[in-house]
């Protein structure tokens, strides 16, 4: 099972892939998708758009997990990250993968075991779960978390569900 972790952001998405085989994890890439913050709102989301869907194109995943969008002080911000997250939902969704969403107290507790982790603990753990990952930027890192936390959160899902097709027999 091959899954995309998606940070998103209108200046730069992270991006992660890695492989899931039982219990075993593997680093295979990661990056980010960046517009140009000179251009207009639309010009960047099209931007967003068409590096997303090339990464896609590239390392064709199964799946797809996004983190989930905070809530800003500045309502402008806010809402163009919105925009931007909308996209990243977007791209993968059309590409007829399943999306899954998680909140980044919910990847922090998956991956590092504490809710409030800073980002510096989240890269470190990282980088122990992923052996030789040098991930290129903080945001592909946290997209390699989110990656990680869905990871973890499917094979939880598929046990549930064998142990409900059990019961139901």
């Amino acid at each position: 099972m091959r899954i995309l972790g998606l940070d998103p952001g209108l200046r730069h998405t992270g991006w992660g892939v890695l492989d899931v085989d039982g219990n075993r994890l593997r680093y295979i890439a990661d990056g980010s998708v960046d517009s140009d913050d000179k251009a207009d709102l639309a010009t960047r989301l099209v931007q967003l758009h068409d590096g997303l869907t090339a990464v896609l194109r590239e390392w064709t995943p199964d799946e797809a997990a996004v983190e989930e969008t905070f809530v800003n002080k500045n309502p402008t911000s806010t809402l163009k990250l919105g925009l931007a997250r909308g996209v990243v939902l977007l791209v993968p969704a059309l590409a007829g993968l399943r999306v899954a969403e998680y909140g980044a107290n919910h990847i922090k507790k998956s991956v590092v075991g504490a809710g409030h982790a800073d980002k510096t603990q989240v890269q470190h753990m990282v980088r122990m779960l992923l052996p030789g990952t040098t991930f290129r930027t903080p945001d592909a890192a946290d997209a390699l978390a989110v990656a990680i936390c869905h990871a973890h959160h499917r094979q939880t899902e598929a046990s549930i569900a064998g142990i409900r097709l059990q019961a139901a027999r």
